[in-house]
């Protein structure tokens, strides 16, 4: 079973830690410009013919003990992100990064403080809450033939479920920009990401210029809730089907995606001690 990790020097230091995100910030410009990929820009006002996949996810959530008003700024900073991603169009060979297209949250372009996740804890931060949208992409994209190049989750589950409708450990967190959300489209086939917000979620869905003949179903295994020693842990398995839209939804394809275990920072119903 792995072990919980040791706290980074620079964890420890504000100045180190400050330091070391700038680092790794303009190690992230360089590959953007010379990493070879061609990134995904092009916007599409109309729709691709034929939908993959679609998915909605509750924009205000009580999270814990959090503040409220965090949630609610999280909306400006969705509403800021998604006119940036609504209707691009990924291209064969193509490469959609999520850090490229938003940019960096400043208060300048209208970013608010959200919540954000970090060591272990739950803190304001200037456009917190942008994993929602990363979550629900990435949620769309398993649901395709799309390659996964870089995805990163959260080491810690920091909230009880409350109306969880997708599985533990199944989203995509992104910090800029290191922490970054990428996929490419290795396909022969065009795609599109579109968002928008209702009154009560943020949507969004995945189109295709060709329609397939296959679906896509992603579903979890062996999921529990772990003590050991004096802390309480969470894992599961994400795995996914391929399955034929005809003759009778034969599953060409059954494989293992994620296969997750974090630590938890509340003490769940239902455990098992180690």
């Amino acid at each position: 079973m792995p072990k919980p990790k040791r706290k980074l020097l620079s964890q420890r230091h504000p100045v180190l830690y400050f330091i070391a995100v700038w680092l790794r910030r303009i190690r992230r410009y360089f590959d953007w410009h010379f990493d070879g990929n061609k990134y995904s820009l092009k916007r599409m006002p109309h729709k691709l013919p034929f939908r993959v996949k679609k998915h909605q996810s509750v924009l205000l959530k009580k999270l814990g003990e959090s503040d409220m008003q965090l949630q609610i700024n999280k909306v400006t900073n969705l509403r800021i992100a998604i006119a940036e991603i609504d209707g691009l169009i990924i291209k064969p060979g193509e490469v959609f990064s999520f850090c490229r297209l938003v940019g960096l949250p400043t208060r300048r372009r209208g970013f608010l403080e959200g919540m954000e996740l970090s060591f272990g804890k739950a803190k304001p931060g200037i456009g917190g809450g942008l994993c929602q949208i990363s979550n629900l992409i990435h949620w769309l994209v398993m649901h395709s033939p799309l390659t996964i190049k870089e995805r990163y989750h959260h080491s810690f589950d920091p909230f009880p479920d409350d109306g969880r409708v997708l599985p533990f450990g199944s989203g995509a967190t992104v910090f800029y920009n290191y922490r970054d959300y990428q996929f490419a489209n290795n396909t022969p086939h065009t795609f599109q990401l579109n968002l928008w917000l209702t009154d009560k979620c943020l949507e969004g869905e995945l189109r295709i210029d060709t329609e397939l003949d296959y679906a896509y179903h992603v579903y979890e295994k062996d999921h529990q809730f772990l003590k050991i020693g004096d802390d309480f842990f969470r894992k599961n398995e994400i795995w996914r089907k391929k399955i034929l839209k005809f003759k009778g939804g034969e599953v060409l394809e059954d494989e293992q995606l994620i296969k997750n275990f974090a630590r938890v920072t509340y003490t769940p119903d239902n455990y098992i001690e180690q």
